[in-house]
């Protein structure tokens, strides 16, 4: 079966576009609100509230890379880890009431669910490049000179 088919770059190109979309959408809401108000705000918790998205894309870059037999780890460790340091922020600030606000955001665990955060993001900004990098393998051309002579 040919692993570069029309299937696998469908799923690659909607999975890369559902990872980067938490990413450049805080980016585009903040400019556009900026031009029509003139103030600068910047949700930097844009890119948790779409958890879903990069979820499900990340999902789909995955099974896009298991498909094209590339860049397996590197998407599918950048998802992990993505997914695993969000959840453990979330629940670190349930656990210790910060999210309810029973607890003073000043304490040293919101140091750590901000990092959290941080990491998450990381994480989805590697995610996207993978997904990238990824597309950039489908899509290359295969010059004369590179295809394997078979005698």
């Amino acid at each position: 079966m040919k692993t570069h088919n029309k299937l696998t770059k469908l799923l690659a190109i909607v999975g890369t576009l559902l990872v980067w979309f938490p990413i450049l959408a805080p980016i585009v809401v903040t400019l556009a609100f900026f031009f029509i108000s003139g103030l600068f705000r910047f949700d930097y918790l844009m890119p948790a509230e779409f958890f879903l998205a990069v979820i499900f894309g990340g999902g789909l870059l995955i099974w896009a890379a298991f498909r094209a037999h590339t860049w397996r780890k590197w998407i599918a460790w950048s998802v992990g880890v993505a997914a695993g340091v969000l959840v453990a922020g979330q629940v670190i600030a349930t656990l210790t009431g910060i999210a309810s606000g029973a607890t003073e955001p000043s304490s040293w665990w919101m140091v750590v669910i901000y990092a959290s955060l941080i990491i998450y993001i990381l994480g989805v900004l590697f995610t996207g490049v993978g997904g990238i990098l990824l597309l950039n393998h489908l899509f290359r051309k295969v010059r004369p000179s590179q295809v394997p002579q078979t005698s």
